[in-house]
């Protein structure tokens, strides 16, 4: 019988602290609204417009574009070319558009691609 009486005791905590995260999460749901209202607006330095160089202009257009654009449409280049690496996809294979952008490397990891796209850009 003690145990009976141990296991029906225990039942009412875990209501009670079931009953406290909901307190919790009705208080954290105004903050986000709050956050709502200012509208986060970009950096300009991202949206300005670069100019790439004769060798990223043969992959991306000579058009002025905004940094983040030109990273999108490498990103399309590579992916339309199957250009990322099978085995390790962090690494992208540099075809003959992209060797010169590149560095001359044939393989280029994707988080170092920014760097050598910073230096085509003006």
């Amino acid at each position: 019988m003690a145990k009976k009486k141990a296991a029906k005791k225990a039942a009412p905590k875990k209501a009670a602290k079931k009953a406290a995260p909901k307190k919790a999460a009705k208080k954290a749901a105004p903050k986000k609204a709050a956050k709502k209202k200012s509208a986060r607006k970009p950096s300009a330095a991202f949206m300005r417009a670069l100019t790439p160089s004769a060798d990223l202009a043969a992959v991306v257009g000579s058009k002025p574009l905004p940094r983040t654009e030109v990273v999108k449409k490498i990103w399309g280049y590579i992916k339309a070319n199957k250009l990322q690496d099978a085995k390790n996809r962090r690494m992208v294979n540099a075809d003959a558009k992209l060797k010169p952008v590149f560095g001359g490397k044939a393989q280029v990891s994707m988080f170092d691609m920014a760097k050598h796209l910073s230096k085509h850009l003006k």
